[in-house]
């Protein structure tokens, strides 16, 4: 598939509108069963349980939480993790006694992904998600390893809310598949592509780290079976 970018033929505001198109094309049966609309492209979510049951096996902390983002909801996904493991050390449980959980579903699922995709597929426009330097629709994964000093909070300054210096705090990090499949054919479908390429395309710019899972939804349900406590990211 060939890189799309600004300089092709097709300008910029009919490249959007087409992936605008695309989305809205996707009917209520093609979201419960994504597969439908991607002919010919592998079941994912079977190939997926297993590997995603036993990540979810790694929650065992004294306090443990999972964050739902289901929109960029700027700082929010990223900060709030921070925040809980912040506040819990400040009364005596360390980081490595926590057990954080943030999961990326509908909408937010853009921040599981590298640059490359960001800028290819136009994701800030596609998932209105800002970037926090410039308040205007990412070209980039604004929080995979941002620059020192990139976030600071009134009274606290500098925080460590980039996906990579969370990771290191042991935050775990996984991304809905079934959401994965439904916008890749979305966008497919907008700019005349094959699905399958687009879905693996995509698959191949996630970040380290990042778990598949069937649903967004399953992996809350897997993450409060672990005796996580709920907590909306917003």
């Amino acid at each position: 598939m060939k890189p799309m970018n600004d300089n092709q033929s097709t300008p910029r505001r009919e490249f959007l509108g087409a992936l605008t198109s695309g989305v809205a094309a996707l009917s209520v049966a093609t979201f419960v069963n994504p597969q439908a609309a991607q002919a010919g492209l592998e079941p994912v979510l079977e190939n997926s349980v297993e590997s995603a049951d036993t990540w979810f096996n790694d929650i065992k902390g004294k306090h443990k939480v999972v964050f739902d983002a289901t929109r960029p909801h700027g700082l929010f996904p990223f900060a709030w993790p921070r925040v809980f493991l912040m506040t819990n050390g400040a009364t005596g449980t360390p980081e490595a006694e926590n057990s954080v959980v943030v999961v990326l579903r509908h909408d937010a699922i853009p921040y599981a992904f590298e640059d490359r995709l960001w800028e290819k597929y136009k994701f800030g426009d596609v998932f209105k998600a800002d970037d926090p330097a410039t308040n205007k629709p990412a070209t980039r994964n604004p929080f995979w390893k941002p620059k020192a000093g990139d976030y600071k909070f009134p009274g606290i300054g500098n925080v460590a809310i980039g996906i990579n210096e969370l990771q290191a705090s042991g935050v775990k990090f996984c991304v809905c598949e079934a959401a994965m499949s439904v916008y890749s054919a979305a966008v497919a479908q907008g700019i005349n592509q094959k699905p399958d390429d687009v879905k693996k395309d995509w698959l191949s710019g996630l970040l380290p780290g990042i778990q598949p899972v069937p649903s967004g939804v399953w992996a809350l349900g897997r993450a409060q079976e672990k005796g996580c406590a709920y907590i909306f990211a917003g």
